[in-house]
């Protein structure tokens, strides 16, 4: 039965004040969602840095924490001051890779310890020895040196034969990594190796990093500290002492750049670019270093 004709006013006056309030509340919602979002956009921090490193070969990036980039970088000067290819690198990385995630722990399987998890109980020193980084590397290679045409072989191959691992085949799971650092930190892949670092702590140490250079590359490399002035800040230059002193070069530039976090590298150039930490990427310069000098700037 039809309503009686002198309600429906009525309703239509009961649903258009049904529609006003419903607008009144959805506008009501809309500002106080837009002032917290407001709100939040002031007391929000900046976005923070996930601090990394990459070596990028053929097109493909390969990334690594900054710890683990300065411990590829040990085994790059290392390999270099014992007169060692650029194999031997990729070998080492692979290694460490699989034995400890390129850190420097002191736990692991029964005793084994350090970056290549090396046992004092079976012949590879004390555990202080092992936990030193320099020591630990020096010993993997004096392993890998023993094994004739260890250049030739599979990862795996050769890198079962320095550690006697129970799990040999795992190696190979890291080779397409440690083969574009390897070939990025010796310098085959010229400008390879970036990274995308915070800001540095705080005033960096250019005799540090003098030390570390020295220590890392031994009389393969000549190290200078500048100090600072009115017109520049500190400093330290590198010279390759190699044969092939350009490829010297590019090789220690991606040390420093792989080193920076540890060290507090701003800048480093070789040849005619330059890596910039703000940045994080390698730049083209107008004024170009000579052969075999790389040049690393601190923040001022």
């Amino acid at each position: 039965m039809a309503a009686p004709p002198g309600r429906r006013p009525r309703r239509r006056r009961r649903t258009t004040r049904t529609l006003l309030v419903l607008t009144l509340l959805t506008a009501l919602l809309a500002a106080g969602v837009g002032a917290v979002v407001v709100a939040l956009d002031r007391v929000s921090p900046e976005p923070v840095v996930a601090a990394s490193c990459a070596a990028t070969v053929d097109g493909t990036s390969w990334h690594l924490s900054p710890d683990q980039a300065q411990n590829a970088a040990l085994f790059a000067g290392m390999a270099a001051r014992r007169g060692l290819p650029a194999r031997a690198v990729t070998i080492a990385i692979a290694t460490a890779l699989q034995e400890s995630r390129m850190e420097n722990i002191d736990y692991g399987d029964r005793d084994s310890i350090g970056l290549f998890q090396q046992r004092p109980s079976q012949g590879w020193g004390t555990v202080e020895q092992i936990m030193n980084p320099t020591y630990a590397t020096r010993k993997f290679f004096e392993g890998l040196e023993k094994v004739d045409g260890y250049e030739d072989m599979e990862i795996t191959v050769a890198a079962q034969a320095v550690q006697r691992s129970g799990f040999p085949d795992a190696y190979a799971q890291h080779e397409g990594r440690a083969r574009a650092w390897a070939s990025a930190l010796t310098g085959h892949s010229p400008g390879a190796l970036t990274c995308t670092l915070d800001d540095a702590p705080g005033p960096a140490d250019p005799a540090a990093a003098r030390d570390r250079a020295q220590r890392d590359w031994g009389d393969t490399v000549r190290a200078r500290v500048r100090e600072a002035s009115d017109d520049a800040p500190a400093g330290l230059d590198l010279t390759a002492v190699a044969a092939d002193a350009a490829l010297g070069a590019q090789s220690l530039a991606a040390w420093a750049v792989a080193t920076a976090d540890v060290l507090g590298a701003q800048q480093v150039s070789v040849g005619d670019r330059t890596w910039d930490r703000e940045s994080g990427e390698w730049s083209a310069v107008e004024r170009p270093l000579g052969t075999g000098q790389v040049r690393v700037t601190f923040a001022g």
